[in-house]
């Protein structure tokens, strides 16, 4: 299938994406697969007004009524899944299985979002006062921003676009500008939806093309209350601030650096295999990717045997190839990332297996990187980094309270995991001495989470959560409400005003 056939499929205008001013390389080859424009600042303003007005619009919709809008939604995104998942491979350069995982993750998070719609639930709270009643009850909120990064082109969208729909908050996604082609063609998606769902207030979700400068007039409008940020954390302390400072509500989800303890008792074929997708998934460019692997003592020399073997067996390449396990990095700067680190992880102790670049005379123009692990005396500077590519970092320890504390000694807190089959070991881990990540897994790697719990993470993560749970609060404003049904007027804490 040729890569216009790809984006033919997906219902893009391979026609009309060819003089535009941004030029968008697939990571597979570095060829030239189209061209974009970015959207003006006057753009940008008028998609704010226009999601401002379809807000006056949507907000009065009842809500299952608009889950019903999503749950069509879904069955789009499901109906197109092959066509969108190859077209994540070409633009991001994941494997073509963890594209169709991508959209899977759209299809799940619409599901649960249309049976949310009928769960907006508030609390009854006992008053103090007779004859009184009081009730807190959550409302719509206004337009969210979404800014998305490569790594994950549409799932993230999606992750905060079902929930906000739901509450009655129209969308406006910033892509990566690395990753436009995805975007554009969700938006087909969500307008064939849109089709089938009927009357709908326009601008319910609009795109905006463009650098961090477009996406700053967004993050920076008092018209657009909550602003849902996926990226670095240098990006975050910028966005964080910008909407703090006027008021609004962010939702940040950032750098990740994540670990994986591996006990003395652990079933090592197991963990070998969760290390295995854990690490080098998405040519290890998840912000859930381990990077640093904490293994007992004990089991240290056997564990590292067989994870060099499983490395060395693993397959590069094409990433629409489905024999193929890795594909390459999104581009030429991620490439460098990747030789730094090593550089650095030489220069601080470290002695590495693997890595270099792959593939070199078959994509020139491709950054195909081979997994590396680097065996380190202890955890040093370029392991507190997160470095997008795919490195794994492998130390001893001792006890386990060393190991939670080297888990723990990193700026980052997005995700973590152990291996064991103790279970003191275990919900020692998971209890307030343990991680101090947003997730902590057992006998699970650190990759791969399900919708169905609030994904997120703490310290330079951001502290948002995404997805499932209760994080759809985080796209509507709490009011608290009292309702006097008596014939007197008595007041809170037996205060007596003006009374004889």
């Amino acid at each position: 299938m040729s890569y216009d056939e790809i984006l033919t499929a997906c219902g893009l205008d391979v026609s009309s994406l060819q003089n535009g001013a941004r030029a968008v390389h697939t990571p597979i080859d570095g060829s030239l697969i189209a061209r974009v424009d970015d959207n003006t600042e006057d753009d940008v303003r008028a998609a704010i007004a226009k999601s401002q007005a379809a807000f006056e619009v949507w907000r009065k919709t009842p809500a299952p009524v608009r889950g019903e809008f999503v749950r069509i939604l879904g069955e789009e995104l499901r109906a197109a899944k092959a066509e969108l998942g190859r077209l994540v491979t070409l633009e991001c350069g994941k494997i073509y299985q963890e594209g169709l995982g991508e959209v899977q993750e759209m299809v799940d998070i619409c599901v649960f979002a249309a049976g949310l719609s009928r769960q907006l639930d508030g609390k009854t709270i006992t008053s103090e006062r007779p004859g009184h009643h009081m009730r807190e009850t959550w409302q719509p909120m206004g337009p969210c921003g979404v800014i998305s990064a490569f790594n994950f082109p549409v799932a993230v969208w999606s992750w905060n676009a079902a929930l906000a729909l739901i509450c009655g908050d129209p969308v406006i996604w910033k892509p990566s500008e690395k990753t436009p082609l995805t975007a554009l063609a969700c938006q087909v998606i969500f307008d064939r939806a849109l089709k089938k769902f009927g009357e709908a207030p326009e601008g319910l979700n609009q795109l905006i093309l463009g650098d961090g400068a477009i996406g700053n007039i967004m993050v920076e409008s008092k018209d657009v209350p909550i602003i849902s940020a996926t990226g670095s954390t240098a990006m975050g302390r910028i966005v964080g601030q910008k909407v703090a400072a006027r008021f609004g509500r962010s939702i940040l989800e950032l750098g990740g650096n994540n670990a994986m303890i591996v006990a003395p008792s652990a079933d090592l074929d197991m963990a070998v295999r969760a290390i295995l997708f854990s690490a080098v998934g998405t040519a290890g460019q998840r912000c859930t990717t381990l990077r640093r692997l904490i293994v007992h003592e004990d089991v240290y020399e056997p564990l590292l045997t067989s994870l060099k073997t499983a490395y060395g067996s693993i397959k590069i390449g094409d990433p629409l190839n489905e024999a193929h396990l890795i594909g390459p990095l999104i581009d030429e700067q991620a490439f460098v990332q990747y030789e730094s680190a090593l550089k650095a992880a030489k220069e601080q102790g470290g002695a590495v297996h693997g890595g270099g670049r792959a593939l070199q005379n078959e994509y020139p123009q491709g950054r195909y990187a081979r997994p590396a692990i680097v065996e380190m005396p202890k955890q040093t500077d370029v392991m507190r980094h997160e470095t997008f590519a795919p490195i794994l970092y492998a130390l001893k320890y001792k006890t386990l309270d060393e190991a939670i504390a080297a888990q723990n000694d990193v700026p980052q807190g997005l995700s973590s995991s152990i291996f064991t089959t103790d279970v003191r070991e275990a919900e020692t881990f998971l209890s307030a001495v343990g991680s101090d990540c947003g997730i902590a897994n057992v006998n699970i790697g650190t990759s791969g989470a399900e919708i169905g719990g609030a994904f997120g993470g703490e310290k330079e993560t951001g502290g948002g959560r995404e997805s499932g749970s209760d994080a759809w609060k985080g796209y509507m404003r709490r009011m608290t409400s009292t309702v006097n049904y008596s014939s007197e007027l008595p007041l809170a804490q037996d205060i007596k005003f003006g009374e004889d």
